[in-house]
């Protein structure tokens, strides 16, 4: 079963690889298309193993939060979605409606994660070269990175993220 979560895992990665190699070029801003959706997209990884589908757990379960807000958006797995560049984006699963959770942070902030748990995936497409950082429970630095970045995280041991 761990097995094939990594392979998942490494698949979603190299999809989203493969769309940053394709789309990548200088920072402008995005237009929009007739469905909304601008055309640097990227598509939702596959479920997690264990999240495909509601269950008696999931209905226990508390969607993944950030603090202060932040733009999100919920995205079934294979669906698209834009990560505008100036943000960001961090991606959950949300158990609560068996779908990821996509946050855009833009705004320069440390942002405090609430019921973030397992493995999901983050796009760097900020501009300006800033520092990003993820933040353990004592404040310690698990990551730090800067633009153009993709990858995939355990977000459990990570309790906030600053953006800048």
């Amino acid at each position: 079963m761990r097995s094939k979560r990594s392979f998942l895992g490494i698949v979603g990665v190299l999809a989203w690889t493969l769309m940053a190699v394709v789309s990548t070029g200088p920072a402008q801003a995005a237009t929009a298309s007739a469905n909304g959706v601008s055309g640097d997209v990227r598509i939702a990884p596959p479920a997690p193993h264990d999240g495909g589908t509601r269950s008696a757990r999931a209905e226990a379960a508390v969607s993944p939060t950030v603090s202060p807000a932040a733009h999100f958006i919920h995205r079934a797995d294979g669906e698209l979605f834009d990560c505008a560049p100036g943000n960001l984006c961090v991606e959950v699963w949300d158990p609560t409606v068996s779908k990821w959770k996509i946050f855009f942070l833009y705004h320069c902030n440390r942002y405090w994660l609430s019921d973030w748990h397992g493995n999901g995936y983050y796009l760097n497409k900020q501009t300006g070269g800033v520092t990003s950082y993820f933040y353990g429970q004592g404040g310690d630095v698990l990551r730090a990175f800067t633009p153009p970045q993709v990858g995939t995280q355990d977000w459990t041991p990570v309790w906030s993220i600053r953006n800048c």
